[in-house]
């Protein structure tokens, strides 16, 4: 199948199959004697799989070492299993910065509340950003 035929079978973008091809997650395919691009089934089964990845969160680099793991050694499910457990542990520290992150908005400006220009203090620009302890340091 041609390029286009594939971006239309697997939702990647041309520009993305092309890019993922100097990558290094889709091999070089055949190409026509006019010198098109002739891809098979293999090529949609990456993009795919690409996606699904790119979908959990996996960097270009982890889908590729995937992919090359699959390509020398077979099934990689051990290998990705240690890739989620590990992109678990990050998430889940995301989530609690995140979670720091929404409290220490939701202190600034209480429901409810109505902004009090009066609390700015020289050397400020708002407080209800500014630590009021760095106000003056220098």
């Amino acid at each position: 199948m041609r390029i286009g035929q594939l971006a239309a079978r697997t939702g990647v973008r041309v520009r993305t199959i092309r890019f993922y091809e100097q990558a290094g997650l889709l091999p070089a395919p055949e190409r026509t004697p006019g010198g098109l691009r002739e891809y098979d089934e293999e090529a949609v089964t990456r993009l795919r799989f690409t996606r699904s990845a790119q979908s959990l969160g996996l960097s270009l680099a982890q889908i590729a070492e995937v992919l090359r793991v699959r390509d020398q050694q077979g099934p990689p499910c051990e290998h990705v299993t240690e890739l989620i457990e590990n992109h678990i542990e990050t998430v889940e520290a995301k989530i609690g910065d995140l979670v720091a992150l929404r409290d220490d908005l939701r202190a600034r400006v209480p429901q409810g509340a109505r902004p009090d220009p009066g609390r700015c203090r020289g050397g400020q620009v708002c407080y209800l950003i500014e630590d009021p302890s760095e106000a003056h340091a220098e």
